[in-house]
């Protein structure tokens, strides 16, 4: 169903009329010379301006890639005000195949899309983009962050996710064992790439057994070869969940994977992972409750990069960055006394102090 632009009626109910909506500004955008097509969506700048990163994927259709920065968009406002940044939320999708269509010109011509917005949007990497692509993008738009140490960037922002994520760890063992240290305690990670394999450091150095698995079989031997005691590996996640005596799970991979299939049978008390969108469908966060898993909010524990990139504007200060990701952990403490108080699953309590937060910036303007 189109309306009179010809444009997909749903994607644009979804802007106007659903709880899904409510963003200030959608930027479609097309460079017929380079093959560029992309959408630009900012969500809110009621904290400041909206900071996203770039995601580069060959969607099925234009609608798909709309709905997706639409998501992503709305996503980031939550994820920026509970990291405590300055920052709105925004994100942008250029449709295609990296593989196929990236090229330098392409780049650029995004970059002078986003440098039109005059700094109510700030890009980032996302799936698809790299460190390498943020140096061309910023050539032509000031407003690009995710850049290269020889750029004036912060280069991988990996180290201070994973620290990040350990410290929402520290803080559910806090809540639910009154003591924050993880010695001895049996962690699964699912997915030990950029984010897991620092996540497994941070772990062994404190003494916790650490279970592994990862669809690439190098990645998982690149750990055992490093850590030839207190660290095991199964095959698949659905081994993983089901480890017995596992005290926490950590996805780190793809989102979803926390289902109908998956709830269930889990073994952990606590599920505290990098990767994003958890949460299958609205209801897994009440079915985790119910089953007395204590679940870290994904976007709150996974703040770390965000928190790197947005430093990255004011110069970037690696020890400034690492005390800012260190309140994840009072952070996460404050999201479950607020579910408890408020009788609500934690995720739902991260929703309420983010849209409290984003009520009061706009407030203030």
């Amino acid at each position: 169903m189109t309306d009179v632009t010809g444009a997909h009626a749903d994607v644009l109910h979804t802007l106007f009329h659903s709880d899904q909506g409510g963003h200030e500004q959608v930027v479609l955008c097309q460079d017929r010379a380079s093959g560029l097509k992309a959408v630009i969506a900012i969500h809110s700048t009621a904290l400041g301006p909206a900071l996203g990163g770039t995601r580069f994927y060959p969607y099925a259709s234009e609608a798909e890639a709309v709905a997706d920065a639409l998501n992503l968009a709305r996503g980031m406002s939550y994820k920026n005000a509970m990291a405590g940044l300055d920052h709105g939320g925004g994100k942008a999708v250029i449709i295609g195949d990296p593989d196929l269509i990236k090229t330098e010109e392409l780049l650029l011509a995004y970059g002078r899309f986003v440098a039109s917005l005059g700094g109510r949007y700030v890009t980032a990497c996302d799936v698809g983009t790299y460190v390498a692509d943020m140096d061309v993008v910023a050539r032509e738009c000031r407003w690009t962050t995710g850049r290269s140490p020889e750029n004036g960037g912060a280069g991988d922002s990996s180290v201070l996710t994973s620290f990040g994520v350990y410290q929402g760890m520290r803080a559910s063992a806090q809540h639910l064992w009154g003591d924050p240290s993880l010695r001895g305690r049996k962690v699964g990670i699912a997915g030990v790439g950029k984010v897991g394999h620092h996540l497994v450091e941070h772990l062994r150095a404190e003494g916790a057994q650490v279970v592994i698995t990862d669809v690439r079989e190098d990645a998982v031997q690149r750990i055992l070869d490093r850590h030839p005691e207190g660290v095991t590996a199964v095959s698949g996640t659905d081994a993983l969940i089901r480890t017995e005596g596992l005290d926490i799970y950590a996805p780190c991979a793809l989102g979803g994977a926390l289902n109908d299939d998956s709830v269930p049978v889990l073994t952990a008390k606590v599920v505290c992972g990098a990767a994003n969108n958890q949460l299958a469908h609205p209801g897994v966060e009440k079915d985790l409750a119910d089953r007395g898993i204590l679940y870290a909010p994904d976007y709150v524990v996974n703040a770390g990069g965000v928190i790197q990139v947005a430093d990255e504007l004011h110069g970037f200060d690696f020890e400034r960055c690492k005390a800012k990701a260190a309140k994840i952990f009072d952070t996460t403490l404050a999201i479950f006394a607020r579910a408890k108080e408020d009788g609500i699953p934690p995720a739902a309590a991260a929703d309420r102090i983010a849209e409290q937060r984003m009520a009061e910036g706009r407030a203030a303007h």
